[in-house]
């Protein structure tokens, strides 16, 4: 079975925005608890992707290419809003953090992922990484499609 370890944090500061950013608009088929399936234009690239439920930083991972003309035939299908961001990847000894801009519905806020090879996998934090959110719903693209930032963020106010 295909694992995808990854921990998630909120982002400070503006240091991470000299890398180059790829457009996202991703959207989901199925949100259910225990699997979502993700429909996602990374640029020019598109794929078809299937989660199961989180335990921790660990849940099972299956990713297709797919064509781009049908990923976008599919995101009209999904539930909306669509998820839209800009993808930064960045290198930092030795792992790659990719920061998530969300724009859209979720303009403001700004996630950095990384993905390690075990759950107790060492790792350098960087300056522009900030509290920890990986086992925090709030924050996962399924949960934002759902529930978007804006409408959460100004609750909070």
């Amino acid at each position: 079975m295909a694992v995808e370890i990854e921990r998630k944090f909120l982002v400070v500061g503006d240091a991470w925005r000299d890398a180059p950013a790829v457009f996202y608009s991703q959207g989901y088929l199925n949100r259910d608890k225990a699997r979502t399936v993700r429909v996602r234009i990374a640029g020019e690239e598109a794929f078809l992707t299937i989660k199961g439920i989180s335990e921790g930083a660990r849940r099972a991972e299956f990713e297709y290419p797919i064509p781009l003309w049908d990923a976008r035939e599919l995101l009209a299908l999904c539930e909306q809003p669509l998820i839209e961001k800009y993808r930064r990847k960045i290198l930092h000894e030795g792992f790659v953090w990719e920061v998530d801009e969300f724009v859209g519905e979720n303009a403001g806020l700004v996630v950095a992922e990384i993905e390690l090879p075990a759950e107790d996998t060492e790792f350098a934090l960087p300056d522009w990484v900030g509290q920890e959110v990986t086992e925090d719903a709030r924050y996962f693209n399924s949960s934002l499609s759902k529930s978007p930032f804006s409408a959460w963020a100004a609750d909070a106010h």
